[in-house]
């Protein structure tokens, strides 16, 4: 095995990492390369990777195509202002989400990542809103168990006791929450379910510019599948109401819950939507913000005439080209039975995690898979036993999770589940 890389403790000393301090901060893996599902460590080790680099490496990593794509637009142009210019890449790349996504959805606004997706998908509503000479509809209603990002805006629509946000109460705004759809995906549907947004609705809709969810699986909130009709009875909620929907899909587009997009498995098309991670293959940060005719054609027909927004690197050339690269190759290929044998492979392979006196659940759904557990676990630990057995995943609070590439055959797939067995076996029984 290498010795650590000279450069290594210098990093722990000096270089923040996602939700880490920096007094004494729990180790990190130094990557050399990576390559398909493996990332080899500098150490000399490889890892199977069960994170596809936090839901976006959806075809796992250095794919010719995409290789191929960044280096041919590199050869033209790494980027130019979206100010008063415009580039084939960013024309390209529009012109297949307008295809691919939901009917209706006819507009794309390009941003640098996700949180700023909904930074923009927010605006976006509230600009709509002032548009129609609506002022007071200031407030966003939302569920709890949702996470949207760490920007100012997309903190304020996170769970505010659950999530990571609440340290920042008080200068927050405050909107409006409802319990999480309690049904599940695949349990016969309760139209109780529904109730409590319902009445939310009854109680705040005069204030109200929208309601923002992310469809069908809550991510780094809570991990939680449930029931698609709970989304179709949003939307018939917000039809009703004159309330805009805006659907955060930033973590589950481009096939990751076993549906190109989750409002698919509603058959609903928001009137919002944002998309990042799996949008360039993991290649690049970039994000998308799609509406439809009415939300555009209502906020550039009124004061000031044009929409409040506009990033230094809105719309990179280099992104934009391997984002259309990526979104060709997934639909060029199978996507749809790789996801499902990948769903089946996990569903069978955290099966006998249900057996384990520290496991409070397990959940499948696409190519995502769940152990919930009793107790949080220990991350100056836990992430060290996975790397002991050749595999990367990273757990956060009770859940250990693998979101593994597109890519990933059975053998891993069933490499992952074995060591998720062995180290959840392995953790203190509550």
């Amino acid at each position: 095995m290498s010795a650590a890389p000279p450069w290594l403790a210098w990093e722990r000393a000096h270089v923040w990492h996602p939700y880490s301090t920096l007094q004494d901060p729990p180790p990190v893996f130094a990557v050399e390369s990576a390559a398909g599902v493996r990332l080899r460590l500098a150490d000399g080790r490889e890892l199977i990777d069960g994170m596809a680099s936090w839901w976006s490496a959806i075809h796992g990593y250095n794919h010719p195509a995409l290789n191929a794509a960044v280096e041919d637009q590199l050869g033209r142009m790494a980027h130019v202002m979206f100010g008063g210019l415009t580039h084939a890449p960013a024309a390209r790349l529009a012109e297949i989400l307008v295809e691919v996504t939901p009917a209706g959805l006819e507009h794309v606004f390009f941003a640098d990542s996700g949180s700023v997706a909904v930074e923009v998908a927010i605006k976006m509503a509230l600009q709509y809103r002032a548009a129609r000479g609506e002022h007071g509809r200031r407030r966003l209603l939302t569920l709890r168990g949702g996470y949207h990002g760490d920007t100012f805006g997309a903190m304020a629509v996170c769970d505010p006791v659950t999530g990571m946000h609440g340290l920042f109460r008080g200068v927050l705004p405050e909107h409006v929450f409802v319990p999480r759809p309690e049904v599940r995906f695949g349990a016969p549907w309760d139209a109780a379910d529904i109730e409590p947004l319902v009445a939310a609705v009854d109680a705040h809709g005069e204030e109200l510019a929208a309601v923002i969810l992310e469809p069908v699986v809550q991510g780094a909130g809570g991990m939680w599948f449930y029931h698609p009709e709970y989304l179709a009875a949003v939307r018939r909620v917000c039809d009703a109401a004159g309330l805009l929907l805006i659907a955060d899909e930033i973590a589950t587009g481009f096939g990751r819950s076993g549906a190109l997009f989750a409002c698919d498995h509603a058959g609903i098309a928001p009137d919002i939507l944002c998309l990042g991670k799996g949008l360039t293959g993991g290649y690049m940060t970039l994000a998308a913000t799609l509406t439809n005719a009415h939300v555009a054609d209502t906020i550039c027909g009124a004061e000031p005439g044009v929409f409040m927004h506009g990033p230094t690197f809105m719309a990179n050339p280099l992104a934009c080209a391997v984002a259309r690269a990526s979104i060709e190759l997934l639909l060029a290929d199978d996507w749809a039975a790789e996801v499902g044998r990948i769903e089946r492979r996990l569903a069978a392979g955290l099966a006998p995690c249900r057996a384990l006196p520290q496991v409070a659940d397990v959940r499948v759904l696409g190519a995502i898979g769940v152990v919930e557990l009793h107790q949080p676990v220990d991350m100056r630990v836990v992430p060290q036993a996975f790397v002991d057995r050749g595999v990367w995943v990273r757990p956060f609070g009770r859940l250990v999770y693998v979101m593994p590439p597109y890519v990933t055959d059975d053998a891993d797939l069933d490499t992952l589940c074995s060591a998720i067995g062995a180290v959840v076996d392995g953790l203190p029984v509550p």
